[in-house]
């Protein structure tokens, strides 16, 4: 028999080693108390693994109990490894977005590839084929050596997992900030659509039934990922790059096309992904599900090296991994096809009706956990958040040189040209993309039909710093207008929430008040949520802002509008929506003060709902013939990335004070149409034009070539990356 040399309970009590892998003295007197005895040390790290905040949401899950989370086209809401959402026809609509900060912060190649095919096999895992990927991304400055470092490694990482695999990646969002340095935020969403008879759940039921690995063999990488990923940044974290996954897309590939082959057998009882936490998390929360328990037999366990114990095989992060319940009997059938697809796959347990998970290796039980309690009794925590003081210093920015803010803003790499990025992406594979990166969402036509999925990815960090409550709302609504842009009806949402350490009031604040926020706008904008991630202690040199990042989906019916629609010099400029002085969160903000007043943001909800709707339906009805949502640096910044991108001139006047058109008020949009338009809300305020970029205002004339807007706007990230080194 193999023996391990590993601490004995005793070692692990005296010396705290559950201190090191997470756990807190309360928790692991909790653990004493569900076992009856001290844990040793495989059931050490179960625990802690299972019972980190990755896991767990134990400082998260009241706030996530706000959000609505059904609807008439729901099938499947938070708990599976994604959302399904009706498009009818019998079909649906798979999506999810989740994080993968921590490992990108200290190996942002891998961090970021692995974070994709992590996403991928969630979507997967529900048996949906994938039809598309997106991102959002947070770098620090890109005036500093290691940010370039950071984005260089983390968009090669998505795009060399991306492309391998053959998903296009249709669209993204990238924001550059001091508050990001040193912690990278990189989130992945994935789409994809599927039948409703091939609908999977992740459960482990039917005593006897066998189950399944398949996929990669089993290494020492990633060991406690979950763990790192609930912890702060620190400099002792690059000792931690062991707990970064190696992703392999190639196998991604076999294994996907495997995976949706096998949920078209009969005998397939549960299927899920071994994400985060490994072969822990999916046998645990299987069992949890199907209310039975699971008996694993590690030493039949595929391992990519000798001496491998119960406790790294539980804990390993290797990527590419699939765990399966089939019936029994049916077992020889499910590895033949595998063998099929050159994948490792082998027997390794049954379902039980114990309701615990147990733990073999060559006869010797390594571990008895009873699984309820480890799947659903992790600690919540209710702490007390503290409001900062509000600023109500009034803003104003008219003895500025707008003019000089305005070259500095289009030349910013947050408001630049994301073509640098982009372009390392391939947004066309699959042939079915209508509309790619490079300005408002992705859409992807659904196979043999005339429908299409239009999908977005957003967030509004200076917004919910300023004002977490409405900077909640806002982040949701930005997303529900870049759908709502490309005329197709807001089905449903997912969420990634970014924050730092809940354990600080502040922070423990800013969570509880925008989680408020975006809750009440899924419920006015009908965009319930179906499926998210938390990533909290995003701490290194300091906090992050606040950034709850939304993901969106949509449905188009018809998507042959869309043909033939071209913006072209003479079609009128509308500005819908009223500009209010509203500067708090905004970018003038940053670059002439620095800093984020904590001031109230007003918007709307109820009006926000119905000018998107109305606008969705005049784009539909072919009254109108562009709409883009004003964001980041308001109406002028807006105004020059749309010239930039269509290489067209404007000729605008806008009756507002020079420094509105900085503002950053809700619920605005530029919209291009034939003149003549009345449009709700909306004021015709000049024509594209052929030559020359020009606003005008009461006090202040931006008067530009198209080729100067083009070239500040198309350089401003490559001329960081390639000028600074």
């Amino acid at each position: 028999m193999i023996t391990f040399t590993e601490p004995t309970e005793q070692d692990i009590l005296n010396e705290k080693l559950y201190a090191d892998m997470g756990l807190t003295d309360s928790e692991y007197d909790k653990v004493v108390e569900i076992l009856g005895r001290q844990p040793n040390y495989t059931e050490t790290g179960i625990f802690s693994v299972m019972w980190s905040e990755h896991c767990s949401y134990k400082h998260s899950k009241p706030f996530l109990k706000q959000f609505p989370t059904t609807g008439d086209r729901v099938l499947m809401g938070p708990g599976e490894g994604a959302g399904v959402v009706d498009i009818g026809d019998d079909q649906a609509v798979v999506f999810k977005v989740e994080s993968h900060n921590h490992p990108s912060a200290v190996e942002p190649y891998q961090g970021a590839a692995t974070g994709v095919g992590g996403i991928i096999r969630d979507i997967v895992s529900i048996g949906a084929r994938p039809i598309g990927l997106l991102n959002s991304l947070r770098f620090g400055e890109l005036s500093e050596p290691n940010n370039r470092r950071l984005l260089r490694g983390v968009v090669a990482g998505i795009g060399g997992y991306g492309n391998c695999i053959g998903i296009p990646t249709v669209s993204g969002e990238v924001e550059f900030d001091p508050s990001y340095d040193g912690n990278p935020l990189v989130n992945a969403m994935c789409v994809g659509t599927i039948d409703h008879d091939k609908i999977q759940k992740g459960t482990a039921k039917g005593t006897g039934n066998k189950v399944i690995y398949v996929g990669l063999k089993t290494g020492r990488d990633g060991i406690h990922g979950a763990t790192f990923a609930s912890e702060e940044l620190t400099d002792e974290s690059e000792s931690k790059r062991p707990s970064v996954q190696i992703g392999d897309p190639f196998t991604g590939k076999k294994l996907m096309e495997a995976t949706l082959d096998a949920i078209r057998q009969p005998e397939l009882v549960g299927i899920q992904d071994m994400g985060a936490a490994g072969l822990t998390s999916s046998s645990a929360e299987m069992a949890a599900k199907g209310e039975s328990g699971i008996a694993l037999h590690l030493d039949q366990v595929p391992v990519r090296e000798e001496g491998i114990t119960p406790y790294e095989m539980m804990l390993s992060e290797t990527q590419e991994r699939m765990l399966l319940v089939v019936e029994a009997g049916s077992e020889d059938k499910f590895l033949d096809m595998f063998e099929g697809y050159e994948l490792d796959a082998a027997v390794i347990g049954e379902v039980t009706d114990t309701d615990r998970l147990e733990l073999f290796f060559h006869g010797e039980k390594y571990a008895d956990i009873p699984v309820q309690p480890l799947s659903d009794e992790a600690p919540v925590y209710i702490l007390e958040g503290e409001a900062p003081a509000q600023d109500e210093t009034p803003y104003s920015y008219s003895d500025q040189d707008l003019n000089k803010v305005f070259d500095a803003l289009i030349g910013h790499p947050t408001h630049g040209s994301k073509r640098y990025i982009y372009e390392q992406y391939d947004n066309q594979v699959g042939a079915n993309t209508v509309q790619k990166s490079g300005f408002g969402s992705g859409v992807v036509r659904v196979e043999g039909t005339d429908k299409a999925i239009a999908m977005a990815i957003d967030g509004k960090s200076r917004y919910v710093y300023a004002d977490p409550l409405n900077g909640g709302k806002e982040a949701v609504a930005q997303t529900f207008r870049s759908i709502i842009s490309t005329g197709a009806l807001p089905l449903a949402m997912t969420d990634c929430l970014n924050y730092g350490s809940p354990e600080k009031p502040e922070i423990y604040h800013q969570l509880e008040a925008s989680t408020r926020g975006m809750a009440e706008a899924c419920e006015k904008l009908s965009t319930p949520v179906v499926s998210g991630n938390v990533s909290l202690y995003n701490e290194s040199k300091g906090t992050i802002l606040p950034t709850p990042v939304i993901g969106m989906v949509g449905l188009i019916e018809d998507v042959n509008f869309m043909a033939g629609i071209e913006i072209s010099a003479g079609d009128a400029v509308y500005l819908v929506g009223e500009t209010t002085k509203s500067f708090a969160g905004s970018q003038i903000e940053k670059l002439i003060d620095n800093d984020i007043r904590k001031q109230t943001r007003d918007i709307d909800l109820e009006l926000e709902y119905a000018r998107g709707m109305d606008l969705r339906g005049r784009l539909i009805n072919g009254e109108v013939k562009k709409i883009a949502p004003v964001g980041r640096g308001g109406i002028a910044i807006k105004l020059a990335q749309l010239s930039a991108f269509h290489h067209l001139g404007m000729d605008v006047e806008i009756d507002l004070d020079g420094e509105d058109l900085f503002a950053e008020n809700a619920s605005r949009y530029i919209v291009i149409a034939p003149a003549g338009l009345d449009i709700r809300d909306g004021k015709e305020i000049g024509r594209l034009t052929d030559e020359g970029f020009h606003i005008g205002t009461r006090d202040l004339t931006i008067d530009r070539s198209i080729e100067a807007i083009s070239n500040t706007w198309e350089g401003a990230i490559p001329q960081c990356m390639t000028s600074m080194d």
